[in-house]
């Protein structure tokens, strides 16, 4: 787990909210204060969605965020800065799958939970925070080390 500051925080809403770089994340829990506090769960209900549109388009546990992002943007919009928000990101199957096989991992898609990646904002400091959830108990810390440096290296080139 990494947790830290970013300086630039123009720079990093702008391509949160803006940009497309994280519309591949999906999405487990937004929390926006503005006016009122705003809160979000990405988890998607499938009983929403006939049986043929979820075999012509099979769907993730969670929203991504490419289909978040207008409407958590269209809530900080405006002249004043939002009280605080937090976006809990995690990191799809496909992406976690190829995410095992470029760093050589012993470790299997059964065996984790998620790779996350929190990002807050409050007080006027951004900040974020890595995570990794698995099902199994290990010593191995590879995975863990290997995301927090991947995100690192991910929010520095943006």
């Amino acid at each position: 787990m990494v947790a830290e500051q970013i300086e630039d925080i123009k720079g990093l809403t702008s391509k949160l909210f803006l940009g497309e770089n994280f519309d591949a994340f999906l999405v487990r829990e937004v929390q926006i204060v503005t006016y009122n506090s705003f809160t979000i769960d990405g988890h998607i209900r499938k009983s929403f969605y006939t049986k043929e549109e979820l075999e012509e388009h099979p769907l993730e546990d969670f929203s991504t965020w490419k289909r978040l992002r207008p409407i958590c943007f269209s809530l900080i919009k405006g002249k004043k800065l939002p009280s605080s928000f937090h976006i809990e990101f995690q990191l799809a199957q496909k992406g976690v799958e190829k995410f095992l096989m470029q760093n050589s991992s012993s470790l299997t898609l059964e065996n984790v939970n998620g790779l996350y990646l929190q990002i807050r904002y409050e007080e006027g400091s951004l900040s974020y925070v890595t995570g990794c959830s698995l099902n199994l108990f290990t010593l191995d810390k590879g995975l863990e080390y290997a995301w927090d440096e991947a995100v690192q290296k991910f929010i520095r080139g943006l």
